[in-house]
């Protein structure tokens, strides 16, 4: 497992593992273009793959504003901590930008959502498209 901070080449890799999942499924893949990608890698945020033979199987987005963006396996390598891996490195860097409150969006009733609450999110109510809104607070 290679750990590291992406880069415009991982972009096809990051988009064959966000349309991979099984939960979260995006309605219309076209809705997230390749300049997306681009914007929180090179201006808006940062993102970080993980490798397995030379691919990219996970990888986590988060918005320099204190938002995560994408946090996704490919289903293929689930069980492997690569979720926590990328979820605790994420949080670290908005720490280290100065936030005392980080935010996400997840859909209902998913594995995500569990996930976020494992890591001690919190849910602040719902949004407009159903999908609940979490927060984190620095302690």
């Amino acid at each position: 497992m290679i750990l590291r901070v992406a880069n415009e080449s991982d972009i096809p890799g990051m988009r064959m593992v966000r349309s991979s999942v099984h939960e979260n499924v995006l309605s219309d893949p076209a809705r997230i273009a390749a300049s997306d990608y681009i914007d929180i890698l090179e201006s808006l945020g940062r993102t970080w793959v993980i490798e397995s033979e030379g691919e990219v199987v996970a990888f986590a987005s988060a918005y320099s504003t204190g938002s995560f963006w994408a946090l996704f396996v490919h289903p293929d390598h689930e069980g492997k901590g690569y979720g926590s891996t990328l979820h605790s490195i994420t949080v670290e860097w908005l720490w280290s930008l100065g936030h005392s409150q980080l935010w996400l969006t997840t859909g209902a009733g998913t594995r995500a959502e569990n996930f976020y609450i494992s890591k001690g999110w919190q849910s602040s109510g719902s949004i407009a498209d159903g999908e609940l809104r979490f927060v984190l607070n620095k302690t």
